[in-house]
């Protein structure tokens, strides 16, 4: 059984901290700690160590913003903001201060859960690409090149955000470049999904211990139709 999502609440609404948090664990996450001040956030977040911590931006103590850079900053978890405005230019401050996600209050209890989802996603990404990258400026920078470029795989061939963002990576690992460098190389338009799949060479070695040819057959063939409905171009069958 797979431990539950922990997840710290800072929200300086009383009722809107209960219902974030009735909505959470009823959906099976775990609320490990909850305030409505952005200081007491950020000693919770630390104390708890939870995977998810969901900041309101107007909050006293510290706001929203501060404590998500202090916990984004220290790569403690992922952060959702909560926040009453849709401003672009606030969404992009929350994004600069590291959150991953945000919602615009008042929001629909069926828009939360899909809100998580895509802040923990994005955090599991933020932690592959830290491991390129030397300090956060840079992580964040690279992030937004990294996410320019999904967008464009996502539009360009229907795939979902982490489809695309694995794409990006397998052929980082396969070129031996950071993601950054495939990223931008998606963006310009020096990369195409269509042309890497044509290039990949794929071998895969099967031992299936049977004498009998029939059921040697029936495995090859069935690899082989995998491979080529998978778009990896022809199979080759070596016995």
């Amino acid at each position: 059984m797979s431990l539950a999502t922990r997840v710290v609440i800072a929200e300086d609404e009383a009722i809107i901290r209960l219902d974030l948090k009735e909505t959470l664990e009823e959906e099976g996450y775990e609320v490990v700690g909850e305030t409505g001040r952005g200081d007491e956030a950020v000693r919770l977040v630390r104390e708890h160590e939870p995977e998810l911590a969901i900041l309101d931006i107007m909050m006293p103590g510290m706001d929203g913003l501060q404590a998500a850079r202090e916990i984004a900053g220290d790569r403690r978890a992922a952060v959702l903001i909560l926040t009453a405005f849709s401003q672009r230019d606030l969404i992009e401050q929350a994004r600069d201060a590291g959150a991953l996600a945000y919602l615009v209050k008042p929001f629909e209890r069926n828009e939360l859960i899909p809100a998580v989802e895509v802040a923990l996603g994005r955090f599991n990404e933020m932690r592959a690409l830290a491991d390129q990258t030397v300090n956060l400026e840079e992580q964040l920078e690279t992030r937004k090149i990294v996410d320019r470029a999904k967008g464009r795989l996502m539009d360009e061939h229907r795939l979902g955000e982490s489809d695309a963002f694995s794409f990006i990576q397998k052929r980082a690992m396969s070129d031996r470049v950071t993601m950054r460098v495939i990223a931008e190389k998606v963006i310009a338009g020096d990369l195409h999904m269509d042309d890497a799949l044509r290039a990949v060479d794929i071998q895969i070695g099967i031992y299936v211990q049977s004498d009998d040819e029939d059921i040697l057959g029936d495995v090859t063939r069935h690899v082989v139709e995998l491979v080529e409905h998978l778009g990896y171009g022809q199979a080759v069958e070596v016995r």
